[in-house]
This record gives C-alpha cells, sequence and structure tokens, in this order.
C-alpha cells in the first residue's frame, strides 16, 4: 500500500489583489480559510503575509508580529495544523525574511532553491509584467538553510526547473544541510516547468534517492491530471488560492476548502489516504 498522502492548503499567495480575488489577508480571514482547508483535509497551511489595511493586501509584508498573528490564529483554528511559511524574496535584502523565520519557528518553511526568470506574456506577446529574476544564488540559499536549522524548521525545496532539482542533491553532498530533502516541483510557471504529468517520471529520477516530494500545480482544469498523476505515484499534494482557482469541472471558486476536497477526491481515487496533521508531523519528522 502507498503511504498517505499530505495535503498542504496554499491559502493566499504573495501578490494576488483581494480587491479582485476572495484571497484571505487577515490574521482572521486566514484562520477561517485554514479552518475550510483543515476540515477538508490539509494538515499543512503555506502562508504568504500582507500588508493590512483596505488599500494594501495585495502588498507583501515581513512583519514579525504579524507573522506570529497569523500563525496563531490559524493555530486556534485548526489543531495540530503544521505552518509552512514562505520565503520568497526578490533581491538582495532578505534580511527582513530570514528575521521572521528565526523569530516565529515555524515547523516549515519554503527555501527557494535555484534562480529562475520569472516571465510571462500575454495574449498579443507583450510581458504581462516586467522581465524580473527570482534570484536565489547559493549563499542566498545556504542563508535560509542556517537560519532554519537555528529554528528547527524543515526546509521545503522549491524546484522550478529540473536544473533546481539536480542542485538540491548538490547542497545534500556539500553538506548545506541534513536530513531527508523535502522537494516541491512547482509547475505551471509560465518559464518554468510545465503543468504535465509526463514530466513526474523524470523529476522524480532527478530527486536525491532518499527525497519526500510533492507538487504544485499552476494553471486552471488542466492542472488535475497532474495532480492525479502525483497521487498515482506516490507524492505528496498541494493546492489553494495561491495556485488555482479552478475546480476539475472548471467551475471557479471564492474559497479554499472545495479546492482542498477535490484535492483529497483525487487521491483517493489513486487508492490513497489522506494523512491527518499528527500523521503527517510523523512522516515528516517534526
Amino acid at each position: 500500500m502507498m503511504s498517505k498522502a499530505i495535503i498542504t492548503c496554499a491559502l493566499n499567495g504573495v501578490l494576488t489583489d483581494p480587491r479582485q480575488h476572495n484571497v484571505p489577508v487577515t490574521p482572521a480571514e486566514m484562520a477561517a480559510e485554514a479552518r475550510r482547508a483543515y476540515d477538508a483535509g490539509a494538515s499543512v497551511m503555506h502562508i504568504h503575509l500582507r500588508q493590512q489595511g483596505p488599500d494594501q493586501g495585495h502588498l507583501p509584508a515581513w512583519d514579525i508580529d504579524l507573522s506570529r498573528a497569523v500563525q496563531s490564529a490559524i493555530r486556534d483554528a485548526c489543531p495540530d495544523v503544521i505552518i509552512n511559511h514562505t520565503t520568497g524574496t526578490v533581491g538582495p535584502d532578505y534580511r527582513p525574511a530570514l528575521d521572521c523565520i528565526a523569530a516565529t519557528r515555524p515547523e516549515m518553511a519554503a527555501c527557494n532553491a535555484g534562480s529562475l526568470n520569472y516571465l510571462k506574456l500575454r495574449s498579443n506577446g507583450d510581458w504581462a509584467w516586467p522581465p524580473m529574476m527570482f534570484d536565489n544564488p547559493v549563499e542566498k540559499v545556504q542563508a535560509f538553510l542556517d537560519v532554519m536549522a537555528s529554528a528547527g524548521t524543515i526546509p521545503e525545496f522549491e524546484c522550478f526547473d529540473t536544473g533546481i532539482i539536480r542542485c538540491v542533491g548538490m547542497y545534500q553532498r556539500n553538506g548545506m544541510f541534513s536530513g531527508t530533502a523535502q522537494l516541491n516541483f512547482v509547475m505551471g510557471v509560465a518559464s518554468g516547468m510545465p503543468a504535465r504529468p509526463d514530466l513526474l517520471a523524470i523529476l522524480t529520477d532527478l530527486a536525491p534517492d532518499d527525497a519526500r516530494w510533492q507538487v504544485t500545480a499552476i494553471g486552471r482544469a488542466e492542472i488535475w491530471p497532474l495532480h492525479s498523476r502525483t497521487a498515482e505515484l506516490g507524492g505528496h499534494l498541494r493546492t489553494g488560492l495561491e495556485d488555482t482557482f479552478y475546480l476539475p469541472s472548471g467551475d471557479k471558486v471564492t474559497s479554499n476548502g472545495p479546492l482542498i476536497e477535490a484535492l483529497a477526491q483525487t487521491a483517493r481515487e489513486a487508492g490513497r489516504d489522506i494523512a491527518s496533521p499528527a500523521e503527517a508531523r510523523a512522516m515528516l519528522g517534526l
């Protein structure tokens, strides 16, 4: 029998504007959405922090007190839930993200494992946003790994392309981190790996032999066959309003709950049971 599937809910993302989409921003909103996801089967909540205020919720924040308030509200709403904290920053000033992890000590945190030209085109060929580099050089990766080790936080290596997966194996052999590698294959970013189920055999082959892995599938209804194949191959699962607004039917949602319900059903159809928070903690070594 395959192991139980750990389901992560990506509650809100980094830039989605709450004036246009129903993403949670305040601690109370994030706790309410976390509870909906928790009731549907999620045992891990991946969180981004947003500036507070009526016209600022679309902007990221690195406020330690806000992080504590969000984490506390989610834990009050969802007993035993695992917090997975973002660390994604662009540019040389990533000290606030380091300080946030050091001060709040979440059980898990994203560790972006390599750099990527972050690009997207509109249908007319114009850039959807100014071309940018999501820069994650080795010294930045090491800084986050060191802080996470000190905080007792498991790094989840965000891998946007095949070469980044290979880098994680080199980080491990170089001694940059110890223990089992937790990989997140991010698929569907326009300038990264496409959301194609047939790629999973290659990606898992490139991963360290002892790695745990999950898939983040970004897109619309077309991502659901990728979730199904992930479940069939024994990977762990993630969805949420950071990644998609669309169910397998193509219907649009306004809450994380229906997305997690659909993902849990996908896992069960592949013969996988859903891990409880306590079971997920044991599987992750927390």
